[in-house]
């Protein structure tokens, strides 16, 4: 019995567009997406397509307000090169907000990315799964109790995310996890933690109950800089890790017996993906409550805009930057009274979980 990692006859190399690997085990070929897809000229090509339509919307989300500024002003405001009144206004009222928008959606695309490659499952997501939930019980608990502010709803987050991973994680163990418990699981654990948020509500006073409602469907309004920092300090350390993880996650994808032939170690790299998904879920949910369908929707549009057998951690993280910071544009500029991002990440994910539930119907794998 042997292992290799070839290309068949007449495949180009894998930095080249369509290259596919291949593993050759007792007759049987399987094909493994390549390791160095993020040099596929298509995938570069939407990446660079999708962070320019980025910076785009974080610039004009800067430049709108009670008093607009154009762009150019904004730009010399942010290498700050503007007037002091102008810098004031750039930096402290609009900034926090649209940085928010930026890593809160690059946060939760690529945790998307992460528990959608590892579960191999499409509706596979932070909103599907319980983690959500999680983080929003126990920051929900926080408000309620006056434990909320600065670092504290950081940390309230984190723990509430990683206790409902880990319960996820152990109901769905049966000598190794499989991407269906594991999502079988976490709506049954949501369900839990939506129950325990609805309680905590109900008991609370009436000013707690809507500050949650605010925090729950979703906000950007009234960022800061203190609830920005923890944030992105918290990125600097976890999407390099989970850009690493995606490289690892692939080789899972020919199966837990062929991964282990090739020196994986299945179980941990499995537990790192899903405390590193955690983790930014956790933080991105502290900073702007839960966005909906954020991290459902974000992967699945940039595996198709890439054609890549396998969501891109990175086109998913700056398709989820452009989903708020646009949900976030629209929402303010809808109605005369700003809307919470949720509400239309809601409205335009929805469709998007309703088409992959058809799709996975008619291919046979809906249940």
């Amino acid at each position: 019995m042997r292992t290799e990692l070839a290309p068949r006859a007449g495949e180009e190399d894998s930095v080249g567009p369509p290259a596919r690997r291949t593993v050759d085990r007792v007759g049987f070929r399987l094909a493994v997406p390549p390791v160095s897809g993020f040099l596929r000229p298509r995938l570069l090509g939407v990446c660079l397509g999708l962070a320019v339509a980025a910076f785009v919307l974080f610039a004009v989300e800067t430049s709108i307000g009670d008093i607009s500024l154009p762009l150019t002003d904004v730009l010399r405001a942010l290498v700050g090169a503007s007037d002091p009144g102008t810098e004031l206004i750039v930096h402290e009222l609009r900034l926090p907000r649209a940085l928010a928008g930026l890593l809160v959606g690059i946060a939760f695309g690529v945790s998307g990315a992460l528990l959608q490659t590892l579960t191999r499952n499409p509706l596979a997501s932070p909103d599907m799964m319980g983690i959500t939930q999680g983080a929003g019980t126990a920051v929900v608990a926080g408000i309620v109790l006056g434990w909320d502010g600065g670092l504290s709803t950081q940390a309230l987050g984190l723990g509430g995310a990683l206790l409902a991973a880990l319960l996820v994680y152990a109901l769905a163990w049966k000598r190794g996890t499989s991407g269906y418990r594991i999502v079988l699981v976490g709506v049954g654990v949501a369900w839990i933690c939506t129950s325990a948020t609805d309680y905590l509500m109900a008991r609370g006073q009436r000013f707690q109950a809507q500050a949650a409602l605010g925090w729950l469907v979703g906000n950007l309004n009234g960022r800061t800089w203190q609830q920005i920092t923890p944030l992105a300090v918290a990125m600097a350390v976890l999407l390099p890790l989970a850009l690493l993880l995606g490289r690892l996650l692939r080789t899972l994808e020919l199966g837990d017996d062929v991964a282990r032939g090739l020196g994986t170690r299945v179980q941990t790299v499995r537990v790192t993906v899903l405390l590193a998904a955690v983790g930014l879920v956790a933080f991105g949910t502290a900073t702007a409550g839960p966005v909906a369908f954020v991290a459902l929707a974000a992967p699945q549009v940039a595996q198709r805009l890439a054609g890549t057998a396998f969501p891109p951690p990175v086109g998913a993280g700056l398709t989820g930057a452009v989903m708020v910071l646009g949900s976030d544009l629209v929402a303010r500029q809808l109605i005369d009274t700003e809307l919470p991002v949720g509400i239309v990440t809601g409205v335009l994910g929805a469709p998007v979980l309703l088409w992959l539930l058809v799709r996975a119907n008619r291919a046979g794998s809906g249940g």
